[in-house]
């Protein structure tokens, strides 16, 4: 079996004068779509059928484990009063990216190693970043641009800008270079080989490599979001 690694279009659709292709990340972005939805339907009939005066088991239990998980992962880095406000967004773009970098383990090419989906995740992080100092800290964000002295201006605007760029660079360049390893390997090993080895490639470049990549994008993003609110955000009871 070879794995293909490059992104290939698959039929061309003209909407008025603008015409795209339909790609290998756009299939596998909608398979990953479906596979998100169809588990958040049947956790929401698991919870709204459960019987809360008996001890969860089974999947409900799963269930119990990642909310408290996520709750507890981003009070601590994002405190009381913005937690409310991210923890369902923290917790769908971890679970977003975490199936994406997970895709590979059923033979798809995952949507991340593609610089066109990890882009806009980070430009969102960006938005948020930076309506969140402007909400908190007023003109203290632009205060902040000229510090220590007025002549960082261009370093601390650089500085502003590369943070969605570093972002998705990380998340893209660690998912395309475990693909292309991936892809390389199967294309090397006889077949009959292919069947054993490669499966402790798998467990390292999409189970725990894929994991960690989406820790920490996420992590980032609370970090980045916690700084850019600053103190005044932890002010409001």
């Amino acid at each position: 079996m070879q794995v293909d690694f490059f992104i290939h279009g698959y039929e061309q659709v003209h909407i008025g004068n603008f015409s795209f292709y339909i790609t290998t990340s756009h299939v596998c972005l909608a398979i990953v779509f479906v596979v998100i939805l169809a588990f958040a339907i049947v956790a929401n009939r698991v919870i709204a059928h459960a019987d809360y005066r008996k001890p969860p088991t089974g999947f409900l239990n799963v269930l119990e484990l990642l909310i408290e998980t996520l709750d507890n992962l981003v009070m601590s880095n994002m405190g009381p009063v913005l937690t409310p406000r991210f923890r369902n967004y923290i917790g769908s773009l971890f679970l977003l990216i975490l199936t994406c970098n997970l895709s590979g383990l059923f033979g798809l090419r995952p949507p991340t190693a593609d610089f066109g989906v990890t882009l806009p995740l980070a430009l969102i992080t960006f938005v948020m970043i930076q309506y969140q100092g402007f909400k908190w800290q007023k003109f203290g964000k632009i205060k902040g641009l000229f510090e220590p002295i007025f002549l960082f201006l261009p370093v601390n605007i650089i500085s502003e800008f590369a943070t969605p760029v570093s972002m998705s660079l990380r998340l893209f360049a660690n998912i395309l270079s475990g693909t292309m390893m991936t892809a390389l390997i199967y294309g090397l090993l006889p077949k009959v080989a292919t069947l054993v080895w490669p499966a402790a490639l798998h467990v390292y470049l999409d189970v725990f490599s894929g994991a960690l990549q989406a820790y920490v994008f996420t992590m980032l993003t609370m970090v980045f979001v916690s700084n850019a609110a600053g103190d005044e955000a932890q002010k409001v009871s």
